[in-house]
């Protein structure tokens, strides 16, 4: 197994960007330019390696080459975004992979694309990037390629050797058990198991019981051989059962308005432990949307609009705006889940506004709600008509 930590130090103090890695501040997969780079970079990164893997890590400060991290990133299905937009679509994964010296609620982001031995190249238009177009690597930068293009393995023994010197050993798995453990209070309750032999997972919550069921609230699992977080929450509820060769966790997230709040399962996640040395993560999305009356729903949402205009426009808010402005990414979400689905565009507009309140629960609660909206959008579990209202 590969210590992915490890990995990372390896390629950042190997060399500069090359043919076989690339290193990004962050990535912005929700705009059109910064999905259609991400494209481009896979694109040639795959052309540039048929014979090994390639990589990018998110969450550096080019300059300096200073790791700063980036929000824990969950979403299993950006293979999806690849296969839609490149032909001969690379194998890719997104794993996140927690430093000691990071906040908790940072990681690096690692991306890994698999090599295919075909070239690949841009199915369809993607930004300013036209179809059919080829990428390849030259030094640091991804370039447009001839329609000659050929593959070249020169990466091979190069990365080999990279990845080699980063496999995990005794050492690096028990340093990474007492790390978690001195990382989490005792409160949070750090557990670890040992699968089959050779896997150690390390988790950690707080433990609540709600109803006679027992819940975890800021939960964070590791896999410690391969120093990869695979799941963490701020402030979802969330259930975890496992048995022999499986960890299962159940997510909640709490909905309503006002007193009526409830759980409501969200998605459930299953990491199944082979024999074979590797390992295998499956997703069920869950999600049902409650459904609340609507013209409370539309009385909130017009509301929520005026509040966001006052922010726009920086007017000076009530006393009562200045306490539905804590409640806005709840109500919001709400609003989408009820047929709003202008409710995260809008909820964008008060990002930095609400980034900047000294409780830092609600920019919390912001970033829960836009992650709901994205896989509830992406996975189109809910299939809402969206009504002429009186906008």
């Amino acid at each position: 197994m590969i210590n992915k930590r490890l990995l990372i130090k390896n390629l950042l103090s190997h060399n500069d960007e090359n043919s076989f890695y690339d290193k990004k501040l962050k990535l912005s997969l929700t705009s059109k330019e910064g999905k259609a780079k991400f494209l481009k970079h896979v694109c040639a990164l795959s052309n540039s390696n048929p014979a090994n893997n390639s990589y990018i890590i998110i969450g550096i400060e080019d300059e300096e080459n200073k790791i700063v991290g980036v929000d824990f990133y969950d979403d299993s299905k950006i293979q999806n975004l690849v296969n839609a937009y490149l032909k001969n679509p690379p194998k890719i994964e997104y794993e996140n992979v927690p430093f000691p010296r990071l906040p908790r609620h940072k990681v690096v982001g690692l991306v890994t694309i698999h090599p295919n031995n075909e070239i690949t190249s841009l199915l369809k238009n993607a930004w300013k990037y036209r179809r059919d177009t080829i990428y390849y690597r030259r030094g640091s930068n991804s370039m447009p390629a001839s329609k000659n293009f050929e593959l070249k393995n020169t990466n091979k023994s190069i990365v080999e050797s990279i990845e080699k010197s980063a496999r995990n050993n005794i050492e690096l798995t028990l340093d990474g058990v007492f790390d978690f453990f001195n990382n989490h209070k005792s409160e949070y309750h750090p557990q670890y198991k040992v699968f089959n032999e050779q896997f150690v997972l390390c988790w950690a919550g707080e433990k609540k019981i709600l109803k006679g069921k027992e819940y975890f609230s800021r939960v964070d699992i590791e896999l410690i051989n391969e120093q990869v977080r695979l799941f963490f929450s701020a402030l979802d509820e969330v259930q975890i059962n496992y048995n022999k060769n499986s960890f299962i966790i159940t997510e909640y997230i709490l909905l309503g308005i006002e007193k009526q709040e409830k759980h409501y399962p969200l998605e459930k996640t299953i990491i199944n432990f082979k024999e074979n040395g590797k390992h295998d993560i499956i997703t069920e999305f869950l999600f049902e949307a409650p459904q609340f009356d609507e013209i409370i729903i539309q009385h909130i949402y017009q509301n929520n609009k005026l509040i966001i205009s006052k922010i726009e426009n920086k007017k000076s808010l009530s006393v009562l705006e200045h306490e539905d402005v804590l409640r806005l990414p709840t109500n919001y979400l709400l609003c989408y889940l009820h047929g709003y689905l202008d409710a995260g565009e809008l909820l964008k507009k008060a990002k930095n506004y609400i980034k900047n309140i000294e409780d830092k629960t609600t920019y919390i609660k912001y970033k829960e709600a836009m992650r709901v909206m994205r896989k509830v959008k992406y996975l189109s579990l809910i299939h809402i008509s969206e009504p002429t209202r009186p906008y």
